[in-house]
């Protein structure tokens, strides 16, 4: 955890998307699995790991590669087949645990809040389909295919970029708290000179837990006046 002077300046939050404020994640993995079956190999969370959170094609890179099939298949042609599949899955988006209450709650208290995600805006649309009421609380949705974005995770483009179109922007970085449940995720904020809350799927490795500021199970153990931000009323509970 960050020394409490520094958690004390919190003025404005940025969030991740998958993983951490929609359950998607799991699709990615089931369509992988599908992929790698007809090659008789198997998908592990090793590989998820270094996948998350990062730009689509650089992901695929990196399956086609250590998965050991890209004499097969290239990355393009993997994503390609992957697409038509998530397409029919990505409407039917849950939302993570907590997630609804905590932008609700910082949003009635005038907290700053956006979204920053490795997701493309066409893929954006689709998750978040049964959610826009929620996502339309956020002052600005930042995505991976955004022109400033140059490099996706684990650089910082895609926080620093976040930070520059609040209304008050650019954002000083001490000032601002990123949840991410990726460890590329929690590298760019790290870069970005954020800090950063991890949420992580529990079959990660502990060995990517060490470079977070704080670690939580779920949204819903996430107590803001530890971070000097407004604490859980009834009236936004």
């Amino acid at each position: 955890m960050t020394d409490s002077s520094a958690t004390k300046s919190i003025t404005h939050v940025i969030f991740d998307m998958d993983g951490l404020l929609l359950d998607t994640e799991k699709f990615y993995t089931e369509v992988q699995e599908m992929i790698l079956a007809r090659y008789n190999k198997t998908f592990d969370w090793s590989l998820k790991a270094k996948m998350m959170g990062m730009k689509a094609i650089e992901a695929a890179k990196v399956f086609v590669e250590e998965t050991g099939i890209s004499d097969s298949i290239s990355a393009e042609e993997f994503l390609n087949e992957r697409e038509e599949t998530l397409q029919k899955l990505f409407p039917t988006t849950d939302l993570m645990p907590g997630a609804s209450r905590l932008i609700r709650h910082l949003h009635a208290n005038n907290i700053p809040i956006c979204v920053a995600t490795g997701s493309k805006k066409h893929h954006f649309e689709l998750k978040t389909q049964r959610h826009r009421e929620l996502f339309s609380l956020m002052h600005h949705i930042v995505n991976g295919d955004d022109i400033e974005v140059k490099q996706g995770k684990p650089a910082p483009d895609i926080f620093l970029t976040a930070a520059k179109r609040f209304e008050d922007g650019p954002v000083d970085p001490k000032k601002v708290l990123v949840f991410e449940d990726a460890p590329s995720g929690v590298l760019a904020a790290k870069n970005a000179g954020m800090s950063v809350v991890m949420v992580p799927d529990p079959r990660l490795d502990s060995s990517y837990l060490a470079t977070a500021d704080k670690v939580l199970k779920s949204l819903l153990d996430f107590q803001p006046d530890d971070w000097g931000l407004p604490r859980f009323g009834d009236a936004t509970a």
